[in-house]
């Protein structure tokens, strides 16, 4: 009974490591195929109207603003990867997809797209995501 007992311990602790593996590179993955699709979107004309809305949106500007204050040793991650597996981990491929299909279309309003990141992310994890911005644009 005890050697059964060893022998399921041990399948459960190996199974949960590869399910934990999994998870972990899954989201890796994920993560880096985000970023290469939005990278190959945003050529430099797309990047200069991305800017040129920043710099034009009062809301947008005040995010940009904070950021620059931020000490990013406080912050639970300062890489674009690491944001974007914390968003998929966070809310969800699908879920993403949906909010960008629904911000494009018109269907939901930035406010909407705010609350809904708000409500699903801490505090610090919303200001590592604003220094993110911030270090990406000022590239």
């Amino acid at each position: 009974m005890k050697k059964f007992l060893t022998i399921t311990a041990m399948i459960l602790i190996i199974l949960g490591a590869a399910g934990y593996a999994v998870w972990l590179f899954g989201t890796n993955i994920a993560s880096e195929k985000i970023i290469e699709k939005v990278e190959a979107t945003l050529d430099d004309e797309n990047l200069q109207e991305v800017k040129s809305y920043i710099e034009n949106d009062s809301q947008v500007q005040e995010i940009v603003r904070e950021a620059a204050t931020i000490n990013p040793d406080t912050l639970p991650f300062q890489t674009k990867e690491e944001a974007t597996r914390l968003l998929i981990t966070k809310v969800g491929v699908n879920r993403l997809l949906a909010i960008q299909e629904q911000a494009q279309n018109g269907s939901m309003s930035k406010d909407d797209v705010l609350s809904e990141i708000e409500g699903t992310l801490s505090e610090e994890e919303i200001s590592a995501l604003k220094y993110v911005l911030y270090k990406e644009l000022n590239k």
